[in-house]
């Protein structure tokens, strides 16, 4: 991709799934990558896997004064980030009348309130230095209804529309887009479904399969790129057609 060789990347929730993968996406497109992963284990384990990488920060994204001390950490590491990938998530799939008020809490806290705590620390270098691109984890599932999973569908709206607003107050220097997956076989995919739950959605997918982590890294890496320099304030699906004539709502 133009423009991005030498640029300093942060992205969170890379320790693991998409994140990993677009770690790697990034490290291969030659720039200085930075991670913010709240499992320690993983970190440890990404850095044996990717020596190049410049830090790797054990922090919880839901909590405003880590996501502070972990920015503070990176001034002096990595200086002001020309690109954010604000990835870290979590979900519990759970039907509506069953979700406790922690595990609400606890998603929205992670998925909406992590988003906006990490999009603040960086604007706020951003606007300082030369300005830069921030790039959203949404979902498909903040776009049309999705069954148990009312809190996370809550939290990936939320980002979207902080998307949008973002995008249009920090223009014109920094980029703000949201890329909202479909199915993606991830590890945290695996855990909440079985083998033949997976076979019965891809059945629904026109591409017939789920994304792989990588597909959805190089769209990251495409947003976070001088090719798409005139793209802001949008929420680009990535989800193998499944909502083109809505079939995620079946």
């Amino acid at each position: 991709m133009r423009g991005l060789k030498g640029k300093c990347v942060v992205v969170t929730g890379g320790a693991s799934g998409i994140g990993k993968a677009t770690v790697e996406r990034f490290l291969e497109e030659g720039c200085a990558v930075a991670v913010i992963d709240n499992d320690g284990d993983s970190c440890r384990k990404l850095k044996d896997d990717y020596p190049a990488l410049k830090s790797e920060i054990v922090a919880d994204v839901s909590e405003a004064a880590a996501v502070l001390a972990a920015f503070r950490t990176l001034d002096s590491i990595l200086g002001v980030p020309d690109v954010v990938i604000n990835n870290a998530g979590i979900s519990i799939r759970h039907p509506f009348l069953e979700i406790t008020t922690e595990e609400w809490l606890n998603v929205v806290n992670v998925d909406l309130n992590g988003v906006f705590f990490v999009a603040r620390e960086a604007a706020r270098r951003m606007a300082e230095d030369q300005g830069g691109v921030i790039v959203n984890m949404g979902s498909t599932n903040g776009l049309v209804g999705q069954p148990c999973y009312a809190d996370y569908n809550a939290a990936k709206a939320g980002v979207i529309e902080l998307t949008r607003s973002m995008a249009l107050e920090l223009a014109p220097r920094i980029r703000v887009n949201a890329v909202c997956p479909g199915y993606v076989l991830t590890p945290m995919q695996e855990a909440e479904y079985t083998p033949e739950m997976i076979d019965a959605v891809n059945a629904k997918i026109p591409l017939r399969r789920h994304a792989a982590p990588a597909e959805v890294a190089a769209l990251f890496a495409f947003l976070a790129s001088d090719e798409a320099a005139y793209i802001t304030g949008q929420a680009v699906v990535i989800d193998g057609g499944e909502t083109a004539g809505g079939l995620a709502s079946r």
